[in-house]
């Protein structure tokens, strides 16, 4: 069995509007509910063997915070496809995975997000930003990963629900 992990940023900040989309940092709402989602996954055994982030900023700093908070020991690889990011490019970049990572963790936007989870598990939930699911897939294989795949939603976690 593989595992995705998908995990919506954290709050960004819209103070400055002169910046780009994807230059825009996270506010401090967001600075404190990436590292209580790392403490979440860390809690929970659920570490991934990989990151996978979006370029933009809010989403790296959200890996980044995630990967200190949890104990995560590999680093985060930036995936250019993944901003502003549709599930075809998320599965894509699975697909291609080599085999020995069996928890990975996508941390990138919606709606692409969204569309992701009803890919692999046929489930339509609202992920708002630091919300994370957990998506168990019947493969040995990463490159048997496609849209026809029926995975499983184990947990769902909304960052307001753990306060």
């Amino acid at each position: 069995m593989k595992t995705v992990l998908i995990l919506r940023h954290a709050k960004s900040s819209w103070s400055n509007p002169s910046l780009a989309d994807i230059d825009r940092p996270l506010n401090k709402r967001g600075k404190n509910d990436a590292p209580r989602m790392g403490t979440l996954i860390k809690e929970q055994d659920i570490v991934p063997d990989l990151i996978l982030s979006s370029p933009a900023q809010r989403a790296r700093k959200t890996a980044e915070a995630v990967s200190e908070y949890s104990s995560y020991e590999g680093q985060i690889d930036i995936v250019p496809d993944f901003y502003p990011g549709d599930p075809y490019s998320f599965i894509e970049t699975l697909a291609s995975l080599p085999e020995d990572y069996q928890n990975v963790m996508i941390v990138a936007h919606n709606p692409g997000l969204e569309e992701l989870l009803y890919a692999l598990a046929g489930e339509s939930a609202r992920l708002p930003t630091s919300a994370l699911a957990q998506v168990e897939l019947p493969l040995d294989y990463w490159r048997d990963l496609d849209d026809e795949v029926e995975g499983k939603l184990l947990n769902l976690w909304r960052v307001k629900e753990l306060r």
